[in-house]
């Protein structure tokens, strides 16, 4: 990640605004179009590229998710892109979802683009695999309804936190980028 070849500008599906093209930028696209088209989401029930602020240390990061889908206004499920494996992200998309909000995302997703995991954020299990086991709006409606509100304790948060902002410097090689960026602070 961070070295990104750059294809020129393109629209973002979603909100409409210009950004930049690049490899990667063109599968969050399709993946943006895929939930809208062949999921049934509405594109307001779909957050693009929310950001999380991390604090470890003296370092202070800000890391991008790229889409969390909403639910009657609650965040339901995270999607995080990353290109090759996904078994090596599991643990980042779950700690994502534990903290991104004040209650826990229920659903994560971690693609590629051509594969996905679907998690139980609560167990941590996969409990879908590929790309047509993403639940469609109605079903994660249903997957919804009876789901509890879930608040991790501050301890716990603090944890998933730190995990998360080592994974992405590393996966980042500490640089700013359109994903994450770490900063120092005194």
């Amino acid at each position: 990640m961070g070295h990104h070849r750059i294809l020129g500008k393109t629209i973002d599906f979603i909100m409409g605004q210009e950004i930049t093209d690049t490899d990667d930028e063109r599968i969050r696209q399709r993946i943006a179009r895929f939930l809208v088209e062949e999921l049934g989401y509405e594109k307001n029930d779909i957050e693009v590229k929310p950001t999380l602020d991390l604090v470890c240390g003296k370092e202070k990061a800000t890391a991008m998710i790229d889409f969390i889908v909403k639910i009657n206004g609650r965040r339901a499920m995270l999607i995080k892109y990353g290109p090759g494996s996904l078994v090596s992200r599991e643990r980042v998309v779950l700690a994502a979802a534990r903290v991104m909000d004040v209650e826990v995302i229920p659903f994560a997703v971690i693609t590629n683009g051509t594969e996905a995991e679907i998690l139980d954020v609560e167990s941590g299990k996969v409990i879908g695999t590929g790309m047509d086991a993403i639940p469609e709006k109605s079903e994660l409606i249903a997957m919804m309804k009876d789901r509890q509100v879930k608040k991790l304790p501050e301890t716990r948060k603090e944890i998933e936190r730190r995990f998360l902002f080592v994974y992405e410097a590393i996966e980042h090689s500490s640089e700013c980028d359109d994903e994450f960026c770490i900063t120092r602070f005194e």
